[in-house]
């Protein structure tokens, strides 16, 4: 967008189910996340995809899902109610895809790099027979996990380390810190489902999906949970590789994203935040006999 002309900006939560996209990141085939969501944006804004300038906080990989993606457009007009383009584009959507909240953004507000945190959930369903109705959104391991094991595997990534042995060689070119800090990681039994729920100021490109395959194989007993550190130590990706491969990835849902809150305050003469409108049947137009 050009620098001199005004532009407003709008912060989206989205959530999707990635059984069928390639991700998130922008590509023309096979059909990703964003290329949707910019395609309906543009049809409602009439704006060029340069100008829209649309960013993802989290660049999700093919069949990875999301509960609270965050992102941001901008827009050289402002809007008096967001209702309407709301409702628009989730009519133009897919099914699969909902934008759940549009509200007004600060211009200091990046959907990337403001956040503080993301929280991601991996969901293991640990059962001889799968949940039909979970197979999208769990990973079936039938071999009896260890969940005390794993706990206690888990603990020893909380911290800051490097992550080097964790990390899959990126098709981008961007470089990478390997230091991330780990806020939590929890292993939560709801019957026959396993929660893990790992919190972090950042991830590296499958470093969740890699953790978790790691766990599944302390889990199964078939290491023990003091190897977490000592792969930890060799920075080498190799080396996790002799004991495990990345986890699935339509197990892994993006839960939340953690923002610092001054960018996150309403601008000054701004529609409020639209969560969507709802419909009401005002009078019955069938009559009664």
């Amino acid at each position: 967008m050009n620098p001199t002309v005004a532009a407003f900006k709008w912060r989206l939560l989205i959530a999707y189910d990635g059984t069928h996209y390639s991700g998130w990141q922008y590509q023309q085939s096979p059909p990703t996340i964003q290329c949707i969501l910019e395609k309906a944006l543009i049809h409602v804004t009439k704006l060029e995809r340069k100008d829209l300038s649309l960013v993802g906080a989290s660049r999700t990989d093919a069949g990875v899902h999301a509960l609270g993606q965050v992102a941001h457009f901008v827009t050289p007009f402002n809007y008096d109610s967001l209702d309407s383009i709301h409702a628009a584009l989730n009519g133009l959507l897919p099914a699969d895809i909902r934008v759940r909240e549009i509200s007004p953004a600060v211009p200091e507000f990046h959907a990337r790099f403001s956040t503080e945190s993301k929280i991601y959930h991996y969901k293991i369903y640990n059962d001889t027979v799968m949940d039909p109705f979970l197979r999208h959104y769990a990973y079936h391991s039938a071999y009896k996990l260890n969940a005390t094991a794993m706990r206690e595997a888990a603990k020893h990534f909380i911290g800051k380390h490097n992550f080097s042995a964790f990390v899959n060689a990126s098709h981008n070119d961007r470089v990478r810190d390997p230091v991330k800090n780990i806020l939590s990681f929890d292993v939560n039994e709801m019957g026959p489902l396993l929660q893990l729920e790992v919190e972090g100021t950042g991830f590296l490109y499958r470093q969740v999906r890699n953790m978790v395959a790691l766990l599944l194989q302390i889990g199964k007993e078939a290491i023990p949970p003091d190897i977490v550190p000592m792969i930890l130590a060799t920075q080498d990706r190799k080396e996790l590789a002799k004991y495990a491969l990345s986890a699935p990835p339509h197990g892994l849902c993006l839960v939340s994203i953690k923002y610092n809150e001054q960018h996150l305050r309403l601008p000054s003469d701004c529609p409020l935040t639209s969560f969507g409108r709802h419909h009401t049947v005002r009078k019955c137009k069938l009559p009664f006999y």
